[in-house]
This record gives structure tokens, C-alpha cells and sequence, in this order.
């Protein structure tokens, strides 16, 4: 495959003199990663017109130089990378450093205006404008995720039964994910049975499942750092007309946003093609979360599918499509699914699976 990461670093380099700077200063790990390969924990990445200096510390001395030698210079710092940065910063000729106003701490700032002689710029998304647009080896990495994430839902749905916690389905489903190779969890996994599935964000907690109630199981996967976020809301036992509507709702108004995005449209845009139709059902104001957001080595990055989202979709985003209804006291049904919006239209990277699952709890 190719090594593209040469070119990123010149891809945002090149973007810099019209914000007004010279160089760049990459804090965010995600962003380092993107740029260099390298990752561990700890990092600080200056990209100058004549070099990518990685600085980390004593236990990335094997790690560093394998994963970003290649396409930085490395220097592992025994003591502070906070000290190390300021003697670097020391012999530099140029004159406005850029730094990553969105995720770094108003004190890291601080230590960065105080060890830099020139003038500190505050910049934000400077290198997630580049990392909406993924490559082939992006998009391959998150597939692969979601169709690990999807064979591991698919094992463990048969051994989910009433009087078991939600703590129970959660760690099977996260055992299952770690056999097939999945890396780690990007997120907390989310089971919620009953009327807990009405809190969008519901930790799993003790409760015990019970038959004739809707599950929520919201959960993720990652392969080559890239993450994979997928919700299924499958039925314990025989479900009421209710519950079969609400379901049918949401997989429709997800299948319509599934189908009709395209790159170009705004995120409000794209928003709406799910959102209309479950307003125009009377259930809008049960719908209080954005359609979606962008997929990648983060979880949750741009572009967003949300009403006060105007930014176009740029072509080759991954994005989440994941619409859905909470009613306090009953109980709420979410369906997501991993899309990315192709030269030819939107291409699910995740099964898309649709019908209604009944389990026989």
C-alpha cells in the first residue's frame, strides 16, 4: 500500500502560510498518528518547511523510530518532551508557530508562548480538515472493523436471555469483539434494555433484562486504528405494535439517509433526510441527537450530519447515519450504520442490517 504520509505532512504545510503561519505544532494524537504513524500516548510533532521533528519519550525508544522514522526525525526525551520541544524551538528560524487551539490546555499554551520567541498562532482543526477526506486504506480499515463488529454482534445474540444484566451482554459482545481482532473499544459500550434504551448515552448498569422489552446495544470495534461505531435495537421475546411501529420508523428513516446522502450536501442537509421523516410521523421532538458524524481514526470527528451543521460533506467522508427514538418510561430504538460517501454515492461499510431481530429470551 502506498505511504501517504509525506504528502500529508506537505498537504498541510502548504495550508499554513494563508493562515499565517510557518510552522505547526501537532499535540492531538489522532492528528500525530495521521501524520507520522506513530501510536503511543505521548507525543509532541513540530512540522516545519525542512522537517517533522516527533518528540516522545524513554518508553517509545523501539516503538517511535520503527512506526515514524521513515518520515520524521525522531528524539526520545529521558526527562520532560515539554523541555526537550523548548531546546528545539530554540535553533528554529522561523517566525509564527501554529498550535492546536482546540485541544491544547490554556496551560500547555501558555508553556508554548513562554519557550517560543516568535509569535504563537491559535489554530483549530488545522489537520481534521484533511482527515475528513479518508483514502482506500482508510476506508478498507474501517470495513474491516465494521464486519468484525458485525460477525461479533452475530455470535453473541443467540446467548442473550432474560434475567441476565446488561453488564452480562456487554462483556460477551466485548470478548467477542477482542477475539476477532478488534483492538480495542473506542467507546463505552452501551447496553440498555427496557425503558433505560431511552437515554441515548445509557452506561450498561446491573439491570436485568426482561422479556417483551426492546435492547439498545450500541458498541464499536477498531482495526488499524480506525474505528468502526454501530447500534442495533434488537426485541427480547414477542414485541407489541408499539414497539414493531417505532422500530419500522427508525429503519426507515435510516434506510432514506443511508440511501440519499451524497458529498456536496450540507450536514444539514443530510440531516434532514431523517429527521423530516420522523417529524413528519409526530415524533420529532423524541429525536434530539444529530443524524450522524465523521468516522476515522477518532470516533467521533468531522464532518457532522446535524440541523446547524451548513458545511458541505466533503467526498470520501465516513460518516455514522444513526437516527433514533427515546420515550421516557418505555424505552427508545437507535439503528447506525458506517457510510461512506463515494464518487458513485453513499457505500455502507457496515451490514445495514434492517430487520427487526427477535430474540428468543
Amino acid at each position: 500500500m502506498p505511504d501517504r504520509r509525506s504528502a500529508r505532512q506537505a498537504a498541510v504545510l502548504n495550508a499554513l502560510p494563508a493562515q499565517g503561519a510557518d510552522a505547526l505544532l501537532v499535540t492531538h494524537l489522532p492528528n500525530v498518528r495521521w501524520l507520522t504513524g506513530f501510536s503511543g500516548s505521548a507525543a509532541l510533532l513540530l512540522l516545519t518547511a525542512d522537517r517533522a521533528s516527533l518528540i516522545t519519550d524513554f518508553r517509545y525508544a523501539g516503538q517511535a523510530p520503527e512506526e515514524a522514522g521513515s518520515v520524521a526525525e525522531v528524539i526520545i526525551e529521558r526527562a520532560s518532551v515539554w523541555d526537550r520541544l523548548q531546546r528545539v524551538l530554540r535553533d528554529v528560524a522561523f517566525e509564527t508557530l501554529a498550535i492546536e487551539s482546540h485541544v491544547l490546555s490554556v496551560r500547555d499554551a501558555e508553556r508554548v508562548r513562554g519557550m517560543f520567541r516568535g509569535r504563537t498562532l491559535p489554530m483549530a482543526d488545522t489537520v481534521e480538515q484533511f482527515r475528513q477526506v479518508k483514502d482506500d486504506d482508510e476506508v478498507a480499515a474501517i470495513r474491516a472493523a465494521g464486519t468484525l463488529a458485525s460477525e461479533a454482534l452475530a455470535e453473541i445474540l443467540p446467548t442473550i436471555h432474560a434475567g441476565e444484566r446488561e453488564l452480562d451482554v456487554a462483556s460477551r459482545l466485548e470478548a467477542a469483539l477482542r477475539r476477532r481482532g478488534s483492538e480495542w473499544h473506542p467507546f463505552q459500550t452501551i447496553v440498555a434494555s427496557g425503558p433505560r434504551a431511552a437515554h441515548p448515552h445509557a452506561r450498561s448498569s446491573p439491570r436485568q433484562l426482561a422479556r417483551g422489552e426492546l435492547l439498545l446495544i450500541d458498541y464499536g470495534a477498531q482495526v488499524g486504528g480506525y474505528c468502526a461505531d454501530v447500534t442495533r435495537t434488537v426485541a427480547l421475546g414477542e414485541v407489541d405494535e408499539r414497539q414493531r411501529a417505532v422500530y419500522q420508523l427508525v429503519c426507515d428513516a435510516q434506510r432514506r439517509a443511508c440511501l440519499g446522502l451524497r458529498s456536496g450536501m450540507s450536514g444539514r442537509e443530510g440531516d434532514a433526510l431523517a429527521r423530516d421523516l420522523i417529524s413528519s410521523r409526530g415524533y420529532g421532538d423524541a429525536f434530539g441527537h444529530s443524524l450522524g458524524h465523521g468516522l476515522g481514526l477518532e470516533v467521533h470527528e468531522a464532518p457532522r450530519l446535524a440541523a446547524t451543521a451548513e458545511a458541505a460533506l466533503p467526498a470520501g467522508a465516513v460518516v455514522t447515519v444513526e437516527p433514533g427514538i427515546y420515550l421516557a418510561g418505555w424505552g427508545g430504538v437507535r439503528l447506525e450504520d458506517d457510510v461512506w460517501l463515494g464518487p458513485d454515492g453513499p457505500v455502507l461499510l457496515t451490514d445495514g442490517q434492517t430487520e427487526l431481530i427477535i430474540l428468543d429470551a
